[in-house]
C-alpha cells in the first residue's frame, strides 16, 4: 500500500508500514485460573495496559458494559499485541472467588487469600466499584500505600495485584 494511503487511515503520529486484519470471533476465549475483571474502565490506554499486564501474568480478562473498546486504536496500541493472546471471558462467567480491589478500607492485599481460581475486580478510577458489586464480592482488599498518594492508577493497581498473586500470597 502506498505510504500516503496508509497515513490517511492511521490515527498514529507516524503511520505504520503494515495493516493487520483479523476476525473478532477468532480472538482467544476461555478461562484461566486468574481473571482481571474491569468495571467501567473507560480509558482505552488503561484497558490496553491491563490486557498487556494480564498477558504478562497469564491471566484472562473480562470487561463490564461501559468499558473502553478493547479493540479501539489506543487500547490495541497499549496492549502491545496482548489482545491476541489474552482470553476474553464473559462477565458473568468469570471463575472462582471474587476479590474487589478498592482504594480504601479493604483488608491489606498482601495478607489476602489469593488462592486460585480467582477473579480480581478493578473499578474505574474516579468512581471505583459500586457498593453493590463490593458487597457481592467474597473479599475486599486494598493496596497499602506508604507514600502520600491517595490512590493508584487502575492499571498500576492491577499490575500490583497480579504481581502479589503471582508470589503465592495467601492469608
Amino acid at each position: 500500500m502506498e505510504p500516503e494511503l496508509l497515513a490517511a487511515i492511521s490515527t498514529l503520529g507516524h503511520a505504520p508500514r503494515v495493516v493487520g486484519v483479523f476476525r473478532q470471533h477468532d480472538l482467544p476465549r476461555g478461562e484461566r485460573e486468574v481473571t482481571l475483571a474491569l468495571w467501567k474502565v473507560t480509558d482505552p490506554g488503561n484497558v490496553g495496559t491491563l490486557l498487556r499486564t494480564a498477558d504478562a501474568f497469564g491471566a484472562a480478562i473480562t470487561l463490564s458494559a461501559g468499558c473502553a473498546d478493547f479493540l479501539g486504536p489506543r487500547a490495541l496500541r497499549a496492549s502491545a499485541g496482548a489482545v491476541f493472546r489474552v482470553p476474553l471471558v464473559e462477565w458473568h462467567n468469570a471463575p472462582g472467588r471474587r476479590i474487589a480491589l478498592v482504594a480504601h478500607d479493604g483488608a491489606p492485599l498482601e495478607g489476602a487469600d489469593l488462592s486460585t481460581p480467582v477473579t480480581l475486580i478493578l473499578g474505574a478510577e474516579r468512581e471505583g466499584l459500586p457498593d453493590d458489586l463490593v458487597a457481592q464480592s467474597d473479599q475486599v482488599v486494598t493496596i497499602s500505600l506508604p507514600g502520600a498518594a491517595e490512590s493508584l492508577n487502575v492499571a498500576a493497581a492491577g499490575a500490583i495485584a497480579l504481581y502479589e498473586l503471582s508470589r503465592g500470597s495467601s492469608g
